[in-house]
């Protein structure tokens, strides 16, 4: 199999069909901000701006339970990256299985698919309520820089079943225009370690 062709100054880098940003840099960058970032002398405590990072996660869940997939995308910087670790203090994914570690190439292709309505995991599609509350604003070293905490209740029912899937979540999120972006997303599942049946929706 020949090696992908890397990208020319003519040819800008598509993160849609390459995973070239994926490497021990931003494997270190990702640990790093993912270590230590709830620190209470971080809280953003201004009720205008929690509340603005309340409506992003708030808006996230929506979309998702709309299957909304081309519109929550847009939420992700093109550079990003969807991680939902296997053990409860998360780790190096370098060094551990993940439940899932997606970067944009992977999460359109996992989009494409329950897109065509041909994934046996989604036929028939599932239904979901997402609950999220408890959310909380950090500060970090770079001010266009905010990282997110909330806990989430997730009711999928699928084929007459109906499960929960809860934990919390942290958001890297970067100023970008007007508005904030989603850099990384790290998805904590309380039973992260246990045998979890097929994960075919997007959490």
């Amino acid at each position: 199999m020949n090696a992908p062709k890397a990208p020319t100054p003519s040819q800008p880098p598509d993160p849609s069909r390459s995973s070239y940003y994926i490497s021990d840099a931003l494997y270190g960058e990702l640990i790093a901000g993912f270590t230590d970032w709830q620190d209470d002398t971080r809280a953003v405590t201004d009720v205008g701006a929690r509340d603005e990072f309340r409506r992003l996660i708030e808006r996230e869940a929506r979309l998702l339970d709309q299957f909304r997939y081309d519109d929550w995308l847009a939420m992700y910087l093109p550079e990003c990256v969807y991680w939902a670790p296997s053990t409860p203090n998360a780790g190096d994914p370098r060094r551990e299985i993940a439940v899932m570690f997606d970067d944009r190439r992977r999460l359109e292709d996992r989009i494409y698919r329950i897109n065509t309505g041909f994934a046996w995991s989604q036929a028939p599609q599932s239904r979901t309520v997402r609950l999220v509350t408890n959310v909380e604003v950090f500060a970090t070293a770079t001010s266009n820089v905010r990282m997110l905490r909330s806990n989430f209740l997730i009711s999928e029912f699928w084929d007459k079943e109906t499960r929960m899937l809860t934990g919390w979540a942290g958001h890297r999120v970067v100023r970008s225009g007007d508005g904030w972006k989603i850099a990384a997303k790290q998805i904590n599942l309380l039973e992260c370690y246990q045998a979890i049946r097929n994960l075919s929706i997007i959490l």
